[in-house]
């Protein structure tokens, strides 16, 4: 059996009572420049989205989890995106909700499960991730799970009207 449970908090998979909450984390402007988003999502389309959750990864090139705590608190997303298993590498997004949860090791914890998780049971030779050059809490989380800057993209993503620098940081399995 597949464990992805830490010592505070676990990650499981999408479930159709997750609309609301995966809802509010897309239609939320203050993140879009983390994820990328330039228009809001209705609930019928993440209703889509979540019956379609399911699929394989190898089918959808992607896999989002829920990060719980043990009390089934919902407190963030974690996902592999990019999913190459032909050359055994995918990316890595994280995120937890609400401000008062940050800064408490749920991240962290998270992002040791899904590493651990690629690289034994998907048999992944590499996890990156793209990391803005002002999101210090990202890079030390990404850093001390052993993730190494390897590039910055200048000027690669456009925000409030300025050009931001992004961070290209690798996690290579020995």
């Amino acid at each position: 059996m597949i464990t992805l449970k830490g010592n505070n908090i676990f990650l499981r998979a999408l479930e159709p009572e997750d609309l609301e909450f995966v809802y509010a984390i897309e239609n939320d402007e203050s993140i879009w420049e983390i994820s990328n988003t330039q228009t809001p999502y209705s609930r019928y389309l993440i209703k889509q989205y979540l019956e379609h959750s399911q699929k394989d990864i190898f089918e959808v090139k992607q896999l989002r989890l829920v990060i719980c705590n043990y009390k089934n608190d919902t407190l963030g997303l974690i996902d592999l995106f990019d999913f190459d298993f032909k050359n055994g590498r995918a990316g890595v997004g994280i995120l937890i909700k609400a401000e008062v949860d940050r800064r408490k090791g749920y991240g962290s914890e998270a992002l040791q499960l899904l590493v651990k998780y690629s690289f034994s049971h998907l048999g992944l030779h590499q996890l990156y991730c793209n990391i803005s050059e002002e999101n210090e809490t990202s890079i030390k989380l990404f850093q001390a799970q052993g993730f190494e800057k390897v590039g910055l993209k200048k000027e690669w993503n456009y925000v409030n009207g300025s050009y931001k620098n992004e961070y290209l940081f690798q996690l290579i399995h020995k």
